[in-house]
Order: structure tokens, then sequence, then C-alpha cells
């Protein structure tokens, strides 16, 4: 059965992976994300000491990207806070190294493809998958395919209203401030108590104050594409109820008006530690 050489690109580590068209992962690894010649020299590494020899490498990264395959640029990172590697190439080294198509999309588009496919979205025709974070990041899959414009979304950039106990707080985005990724993210947090949402006392307002931007957040993608699933993944939403308080703010906040429950449309992820690794992959066998 044919090779796919898979990769995770996040803004911490780079997951590395190997596996077959049926979604079985024959081998993982772990690197860390330092700077883009390091990083990516060390991804070529792995996959030659893996005598790998690919049908194609799929490539599900941290953005914001250009995905414009007659752009000069295509496949290069384009403006990201991430130290370093605004304008770095991401593809070429690997198709120079491999001689191999290579497929490139946001992480989040990724996991959508994969949780669309193997995971809660499967059979449903449409899913939206929001990452919270480092960033906040999102994708929409209908009928298998991504939602697409000049650019990739960038969900993680909307505006919301201010939580009343918040208003002080002027933001963390470096770009706008207090979009949702700003107020939501995982710095975010730590820039207004210290600490992770995990780390804080269990009575502390923020875990209510995140999960009322979520849940307004919710509404607001339910109203413009109203998708059967709506996945909520990323290390902030690994705190313990983080889930159940976002749906009960998006069913007070929906008022009942969209076709979607929130309390059966929003759900976490099912592909669990494979939910990357499998985004690649999808992303690879898109090609």
């Amino acid at each position: 059965m044919a090779q796919y050489g898979l990769i995770e690109a996040g803004g911490t580590k780079f997951v590395l992976g190997v596996a077959d068209e049926a979604g079985t992962i024959s081998a993982r690894h772990q690197i860390p994300t330092t700077t883009p010649a390091e990083t990516l020299g060390a991804t070529v590494a792995w996959f030659k000491a893996q005598a790998l020899q690919p049908e194609a490498i799929g490539i599900a990264s941290f953005g914001p990207l250009d995905l414009n395959r007659a752009s000069p640029t295509w496949g290069h990172v384009t403006k990201t806070p991430k130290p370093h590697w605004s304008g770095a190439d991401l593809a070429g080294p690997l198709a120079k190294a491999f001689g191999c198509p290579i497929g490139l999309e946001t992480d989040v588009n990724g996991a959508a493809l994969a949780e669309a496919r193997w995971g809660v979205g499967r059979g449903l025709g449409s899913l939206l998958y929001l990452t919270v974070g480092t960033g906040v990041g999102g994708g929409f899959v209908s009928d298998g395919r991504l939602l697409q414009g000049l650019s990739h979304p960038e969900m993680g950039h909307i505006r919301l209203p201010r939580h009343p106990d918040d208003e002080g707080f002027p933001g963390h985005c470096p770009f706008h401030g207090a979009c949702l990724e700003g107020l939501a993210a995982g710095p975010s947090i730590i820039a207004r108590w210290g600490a992770s949402l995990s780390d804080l006392p269990a009575d502390h307002k923020g875990a209510e104050i995140i999960a009322w931007y979520l849940g307004q957040a919710v509404v607001t993608f339910q109203a413009i594409m109203e998708p059967a699933r709506i996945v909520l993944g990323g290390g902030v939403m690994n705190t313990p109820g983080m889930i159940d308080r976002v749906r009960a703010v998006a069913t007070q906040s929906g008022g009942g008006y969209f076709v979607g429950d929130p309390r059966e449309v929003v759900v976490s992820p099912g592909l669990g530690q494979n939910s990357g690794l499998l985004g690649a992959l999808a992303v690879a066998l898109a090609l």
C-alpha cells in the first residue's frame, strides 16, 4: 500500500508521521519548532531515516499560509507572530528532498477534513472545526470541500461583544487586539490572570469569561454556516467542564433560532491525538 509523509506543523512542535491511505499510522516522531532551517532540516532527516519513498507529503500547518498554487510564494508562511517564520518556505525543502507532490493546508483545515472523513462528522455533510489554543483558527468542510476565498478563513479574528467583566482587557492579538483570538486564546488567558485556565482555581471567573466568548463565536458561525457539527479542539478546551459551559452559553444566546441545537452540535474531536496527523493525511490524499 502507498505510504504518505505527514507533518502536523505547530508553533511549538512539529509532529511527523508515516501512514497508508487507510489511515494506519506506522511511525510517529516529534521535534521542537525552532528556526525554519533547523526544524525543516530535522523533518527531512527523520523521513529519510524511515526510508520513506512517499506517494505524497501532506502538511497541516500553523499560519497564515499562501495556499494559491499560482502564487510565487505558494507553500510559504505569510504574516505570522511566530518569530523567524514569516516568509518561511514549508513546501520547497520537502519537494526538493523527496521529489513528490506536496499538499499544504492550515492545521485547522486539515483537522476539519480529518474529522469530516474519519471522525465525528463522518456522513453528516458539513463540519466546522475550531481550535482554541496558542491561537484560534477555524476550518469548514461541506460535502468534502473546504471553504476557501482569496485565502483560507481566519475565523479567530472575528469581533465579538465584550463580556461585562472583561471590558478593561485590551486583547492580546498583535494585529487586532480584542478579536476572538485576542480574547480567548491561551496567551490572552495568561496575560490576564497569569496562568492557564486549568491552573487557575476551579471557581475563578476566567472559565466563565472564556466560555462566554466561545459561545458567542459558536452562535456567530451557526448564523453564517449552520454546520451539522462544530468541533472544539485545542488546549483551552481541555479545561474541565469547558465544552459544557460553551454549549450552555451558545444555547442561551441562540435563543432556539437555529436548526442545530448546540447541546448536540458542539462536540469534542473524535480522533484524539491522531487528529493532526490524519489531517495531514487528508491533505495528501486530496492532491
